[in-house]
């Protein structure tokens, strides 16, 4: 019996690779198929050794169950971030604070600055989105909430778009910290984006979740 052109499945002992979940169970009836002609067309002189089989069998059995087990953990994970969201879906409306840039429309921007308590000045400097300063005011040495209303270095009012804070503390004129300032701005969407709650705010600014410090009614 010529027997040239069959290959065995594979060694005995060894490991075979992971298949994708959407193949495995096609592939598995492909390996039970070429295990049976394996057997059909093993030289009946030298026959291929049952514990082969059972090794080969029970090492793609294994395979299959783990990354069944895979899917199903993928499952739960999917189910408990729906859920999360299905939680979160009450932040819709509010308002959040977290260090972020914020969306300017005309409405005046709440900043928590928070700077350093040893600092004896305090400067806030404003940047537009391509990260060009805009202006640089002394702001009290508090972490008291302050409203910026959307004004340039010359008072004229400045343009729709987003614009970032930095709270710079000083201490006898030298720079102590540049610190990104907090802002409250309202959350439109909630998302899942990689494992990770993602809020969508105004403007279609995004923020992790796990950032924000402080929530508030929507004004």
């Amino acid at each position: 019996m010529d027997t040239s052109t069959v290959t065995p499945v594979m060694a005995a002992g060894t490991t075979p690779t992971a298949a994708p979940s959407g193949t495995l169970t096609s592939d598995f009836d492909t390996f039970l198929k070429m295990l049976t002609v394996q057997m059909q067309n093993q030289d009946p002189l030298d026959p291929i050794d049952s514990a082969d089989y059972a090794v080969q069998l029970a090492t793609f059995s294994g395979v299959e169950q783990q990354v069944m087990s895979n899917e199903l953990l993928s499952s739960i994970s999917g189910q408990l971030m729906l859920s999360g969201l299905s939680d979160m879906a009450g932040w819709v409306g509010q308002e959040v604070r977290a260090p972020m840039p914020g969306w300017f429309d005309g409405a005046p921007i709440t900043i928590s600055p928070n700077p350093l308590a040893i600092a004896d000045e305090v400067e806030l400097v404003v940047k537009d989105a391509q990260g060009n300063e805009i202006d640089r005011q002394l702001i009290p040495v508090s972490s008291e909430p302050i409203e910026w209303a959307g004004v340039g270095a010359d008072g004229s009012p400045l343009p729709p778009g987003f614009y970032s804070f930095e709270v710079v503390s000083k201490s006898g004129g030298e720079v102590l910290s540049t610190d990104q300032a907090e802002i409250y701005a309202e959350v439109t969407e909630v998302r899942a984006v990689d494992g990770q709650t993602v809020l969508v705010t105004e403007g279609g600014g995004t923020i992790a979740a796990d950032s924000v410090t402080a929530l508030r009614a929507g004004g």
